[in-house]
């Protein structure tokens, strides 16, 4: 199990959310995707977008309008 990180700071929709699919197919099951956003919009996509494809989600506020979402790769 490894943790990889993903930096989307600055960058707005769909860019995150089709940086986050592209990353988390080259994982393994089990890894750790760390995604950085801070765009609102990529951080209601990527978390739900997560979800419904089954891997755990969470996420953090690190700072003012910052967030990292943990995604571990479950398939």
């Amino acid at each position: 199990m490894a943790e990889y990180r993903l930096d989307c700071l600055g960058e707005a929709c769909p860019v995150p959310l089709l940086k986050t699919q592209k990353k988390l197919a080259e994982l393994k099951v089990g890894d750790v995707l760390v995604v950085e956003i801070d765009h609102s919009c990529a951080m209601k996509n990527v978390p739900e977008w997560a979800r419904k494809e089954g891997h755990p989600v969470e996420i953090e506020e690190v700072g003012d309008g910052e967030w990292e979402v943990y995604i571990e790769k479950a398939k």
